[in-house]
């Protein structure tokens, strides 16, 4: 059918199967603001039920449909996810279509092969960029407003590569805004905890993407593309991963310890930092074969076992 080969087309073009990375981080954020919130739950006064119908959307007042609510919240955070990430990737393979038509290991991409036109993915990423604003206004004032802040960020990283070595930390960032997004979403207000978590996406985002990119080091010098293996090498690159997983690591840490966390917790801590090691362990300067085991495999693990961990402490909390 054709509409399911499009469909299929599209997806393939901003790797969909990638979501994997910061969707988990979004629920994490969704989850610790609905724990933060949860006295508001047992309040019966009509003062508190208000003021829940003002935190979780744009001055509702029927607090009484509290559990409604907040499942649409959670599938509009789930959809601005999408459609960020969507018009991030569809921009970026816009932008580099050229430069993806000469390395061999990106020319079977769906620009440069022809399965789609540079203009459809330019006007898809006008699509989702439109929708992620559409969804952040149902969601609360500060969302939205704040929601072409997050557009510059996760479209502005295409460009970055054409000047700066610190791409890698750009997008880190823009997957970083996941937890800290889904939080806003229910309460409105920042918290050092889904900072704490964004940060530790920023450095673990980072960190793998340099492995990543490893694989493109020659090919960036070929044509004056700016990234850390381009300008350190391979090895010095490495190097550079491990530092920032390691303040990754610290930082999932240090917010177990802020959050008081309980072993549930402390056991997705275990899995995430072991699938950390892990990747470094199998991805040596001279020996590149594994890097796709340890960009999809080991970090879609330790993203979506370290989610389920941390959301099953926060719900095991709340029944004590």
């Amino acid at each position: 059918m054709p509409a399911m080969s499009t469909a299929k087309n599209y997806l393939s073009l901003v790797k969909f199967s990638h979501t994997i990375f910061a969707m988990p981080f979004a629920m994490i954020g969704f989850f610790l603001a609905v724990f933060d919130i949860r006295p508001l739950f047992t309040d019966v006064t009509g003062v508190v039920q208000w003021n829940l119908g003002k935190t979780i959307g744009w001055g509702w007042d029927h607090s009484e449909h509290w559990l409604w609510l907040l499942g649409i919240k959670f599938f509009l955070v789930i959809f601005c996810m999408i459609f960020a990430r969507s018009a991030a990737m569809a921009f970026n393979r816009y932008l580099d279509r050229h430069f993806d038509a000469k390395n061999p290991r990106t020319a079977i991409r769906e620009i440069p092969a022809g399965i789609i036109k540079a203009n459809s993915a330019l006007w898809f990423t006008v699509l989702c960029s439109v929708l992620f604003v559409l969804c952040t206004f149902f969601i609360n004032p500060l969302c939205f407003y704040l929601s072409p802040v997050a557009l510059l960020v996760v479209l502005g990283y295409s460009y970055t590569k054409r000047f700066t070595m610190l791409c890698h930390l750009v997008l880190g960032l823009g997957l970083s805004l996941a937890p800290i997004g889904a939080y806003l979403a229910v309460t409105g207000r920042f918290d050092w905890l889904p900072v704490m978590f964004s940060l530790t996406v920023l450095f673990w985002v980072s960190g793998f993407d340099i492995i990543y990119s490893l694989q493109d080091e020659e090919f960036d010098k070929s044509q004056d593309l700016y990234s850390i293996p381009a300008a350190l090498g391979k090895k010095n690159a490495l190097r550079v991963s491990e530092m920032l997983h390691a303040l990754s690591a610290m930082l999932v840490i240090g917010a177990g310890l802020y959050g008081r966390f309980g072993i549930w917790y402390w056991l997705g801590v275990a899995v995430f930092v072991g699938m950390l090691i892990y990747q470094h362990s199998i991805v040596k300067p001279n020996d590149l074969r594994r890097v796709n085991i340890a960009f999809m495999t080991a970090n879609g693990i330790a993203s979506v076992v370290f989610a389920m961990f941390v959301i099953g402490d926060l719900l095991f909390s709340w029944r004590l």
